[in-house]
C-alpha cells in the first residue's frame, strides 16, 4: 500500500490534469477550477515531476497533451467519471426515501391498502411504491429492493427472506349467501353449491381439487362454473353473493373481522407454505428499504398472533 501511495498522484492533482487536459489551455482549466493559472501549471509540474515524464507540449499560447499525456489523460477522465457516479449514486441512495414494493395484486389491495395509515404513521418519511404485477418480478433485474412472494424460500436461493403469513386456505360466503342458501357445515356440503374458482395465469395458487382432497372428500368439477383470473374479483363476486370461493386467511381478516365474509364448509388447510418479504442478495438494502422490511415483518407477527387470538377458522 506505501508504494501505492508514493506511485499514486493525490487527488487534486489528477482533478486539474483532467480539466487542463479536456481544455489544452492552462487559463481555461484555472477558471473552471476557481484557481489561478499559475496554480494550476504549478500542479501540473508537480504531477510531471512524480511520474518523470513531461505530459505537456507547452507552446508560447498553448498547450498539448504528449503520447503519454493522451493515454494518462483517458485513464484519469475514466477513473474520475466512475469515482464520481459511484458517489453520485450513494449519495442519492442515502437521500432516497421512497421505496418500491412488488406484489400481487391481492396482496397489495387486500394486505398493503387497510395497513397504510398504520404505516403512514409508523413511518412518515418514507414514500411506499407499491407495483404490482401478474408475475412474481426479477428484483436481481428491476430497480426494485422488495417484494412478496407466496411459497417455499428453498425455490428463491438468490433472495433472502422473512415470513409474513402463512398460507391458511377454507371456503367462504357473504352473510347473504348463508342467509339464502343455508351454512354449509361440511367439505361435502359444498359439493351442491356454486363454487368460485380463481383461474390463476402465472402463480401457483391452492385450487378446490386441492381443497377438498385435503378434507378427503372426492371432487369433480361442476360442468358450469365461474371463474376469475383475478382474486381481488373472486372476493367481489363473493361478496355479491355469486358463490363461495376458497380465501386466504391473510388476506380476508378485515372482511371476516367485519362480519362482511363468512367461513363455512367447517374444514380448514395449511399448506405448510407462508407469504414472505423477499430482497435480493446481490445488493444491500438502504436503509428507508431496511426500516420498510422490518415494518413489513412486524406486522405480519401481529397479524398472525391476531389471527391465532381471534375466534374462527386456523
Amino acid at each position: 500500500m506505501e508504494t501505492f501511495r508514493r506511485l499514486l498522484p493525490s487527488a487534486s492533482a489528477l482533478i486539474i490534469f483532467e480539466a487542463a487536459g479536456r481544455h489544452q489551455n492552462f487559463s481555461r482549466a484555472a477558471a473552471e477550477l476557481g484557481m489561478t493559472q499559475a496554480a494550476v501549471s504549478f500542479a501540473v509540474r508537480k504531477l510531471e515531476d512524480q511520474l518523470g515524464v513531461p505530459l505537456f507540449h507547452r507552446g508560447h499560447r498553448n498547450v498539448e497533451l504528449t503520447d503519454i499525456g493522451e493515454r494518462f489523460h483517458a485513464d484519469v477522465t475514466v477513473g474520475l467519471s466512475r469515482i464520481q457516479k459511484s458517489a453520485e449514486d450513494i449519495r442519492t441512495k442515502g437521500r432516497e426515501s421512497n421505496v418500491t414494493l412488488a406484489a400481487s395484486t391481492a396482496f397489495g389491495s387486500m394486505w398493503m391498502l387497510p395497513r397504510l395509515a398504520r404505516l403512514r404513521a409508523d413511518l412518515p418519511d418514507i414514500d411506499l411504491r407499491i407495483q404490482t404485477s401478474m408475475r412474481d418480478l426479477d428484483l436481481d433485474e428491476e430497480p426494485i429492493p422488495l417484494g412478496v412472494r407466496g411459497g417455499d424460500p428453498a425455490n428463491w436461493p438468490r433472495y433472502h427472506s422473512a415470513m409474513l403469513a402463512a398460507e391458511i386456505v377454507f371456503p367462504v360466503a357473504s352473510p347473504g349467501f348463508v342467509e339464502k342458501r343455508g351454512r354449509p357445515e361440511r367439505p361435502e356440503d359444498l359439493l351442491s353449491l356454486p363454487l368460485i374458482h380463481l383461474e390463476e395465469p402465472v402463480r401457483a395458487a391452492c385450487d378446490w381439487s386441492e381443497w377438498f382432497a385435503s378434507a378427503g372428500v372426492r371432487y369433480s368439477a361442476q360442468p358450469r362454473r365461474l371463474a376469475i383470473n383475478d382474486y381481488v374479483l373472486v372476493m367481489q363476486a363473493v361478496l355479491a353473493g355469486e358463490g363461495v370461493a376458497l380465501g386466504w386467511q391473510h388476506l380476508i381478516e378485515e372482511q371476516l373481522a367485519s362480519g362482511a365474509l363468512v367461513a363455512v364448509g367447517g374444514h380448514v388447510l395449511n399448506t405448510n407454505l407462508a407469504f414472505h418479504v423477499v430482497w435480493p442478495k446481490s445488493r444491500e438494502l438502504n436503509t428507508p428499504a431496511r426500516r420498510v422490511r422490518d415494518w413489513l415483518v412486524e406486522e405480519g407477527r401481529r397479524s398472525r398472533e391476531e389471527s391465532r387470538a381471534r375466534p374462527g377458522p386456523q
